[in-house]
């Protein structure tokens, strides 16, 4: 049986990956989840420790605080890039496979049509650089690990664009959202059934993109949450950027590519529109009863 590990697992992404792990029938004795009290991904020889014993290892720790990195990059870069390089040394070192997931914040997003899995990064802000590094580091120092990028993430285990415009639902007649930034809404359950197929198949090694198909505004997503929610989607109004300055800046369009998994043969993440609708009612109730 697949012995898993799941760093960063008090996230969004690493709870979902626990709970899509337990679905798909694996067994609590073969899934071992580490918190960040749990384990320092910076400390190299705890990381060693910890990765031993186990044969597929889902990195989800990161620093994700995009604004504040900005102010304190070399922390961001600490996690990030160091701490991925450990864990995928710590991979090669016993044997195991590692699955690192990364983000669309490595490309400028400047784009005009889909991100390619080879497509040159340019981050603009200081947690994609820490990102990209990362994946620098994972690509030099472990040869059995897929790279997976992904955006735009909710769920039902941590805050996100999702549950904020819940949230404002319930205490304004309006909400103004942002029509300039253009991204793949995705569902973090979604994404661990992904990572899981990648494992299970035995998929090629390297870059992978794991976002939901289509793509939509920060704008048109506000108002698909407020029609699934029965209220009217004409409470949310469009605006730009600009009247939303924050210290990080947001690619405007973080659509990525998924060739890939065509070329694999292996299914694509649903459509956005699909998975918001399947996960809503779950987002919300966590939502109202945290």
């Amino acid at each position: 049986m697949t012995r898993w590990l799941v760093t960063g697992a008090g996230g969004m992404l690493g709870l979902d990956m626990q709970v899509a792990l337990a679905l798909a029938g694996v067994s609590d004795d073969d899934v071992t989840g580490l918190t960040r009290s749990d384990l320092d991904v910076t400390d190299p020889e705890a990381t060693r420790d910890a990765i031993r014993g186990h044969d597929v290892v889902v990195n989800c720790a990161a620093y994700t605080r995009v604004d504040d990195a900005e102010s304190h990059e070399g922390q961001a870069f600490s996690v990030n890039a160091l701490g991925a390089a450990n864990v995928a040394d710590a991979c090669r070192t016993v044997g195991a496979r590692l699955v690192h997931v990364s983000t669309d914040y490595v490309f400028a997003g400047e784009a005009t049509e889909p991100y390619a899995e080879d497509a040159p990064v340019a981050p603009l802000s200081a947690y994609g650089r820490t990102k990209a590094a990362g994946e620098w580091a994972v690509q030099a120092r472990c040869p059995q690990a897929w790279i997976v990028r992904t955006a735009w993430l909710y769920g039902a285990g941590g805050p996100n664009f999702v549950k904020t415009m819940a949230r404002l639902a319930d205490t304004r007649e309006t909400v103004d959202v942002v029509d300039d930034q253009t991204g793949q809404p995705t569902w973090t359950m979604d994404v661990a059934g992904a990572i899981m197929r990648l494992v299970d198949d035995a998929a090629p090694f390297g870059v992978w993109h794991a976002t939901s198909q289509g793509e939509t505004t920060k704008y048109g997503l506000a108002r698909e949450i407020f029609r699934g929610l029965g209220l009217d989607p004409e409470r949310v109004r469009p605006t730009t950027s600009d009247a939303f300055p924050l210290p990080a800046p947001r690619p405007s369009y973080s659509v990525l590519g998924h060739d890939a998994w065509r070329m694999a043969r292996i299914p694509r993440l649903p459509h956005w529109q699909e998975s918001l609708a399947t996960s809503l009612h779950d987002v919300v109730e966590r939502l109202e009863s945290s």
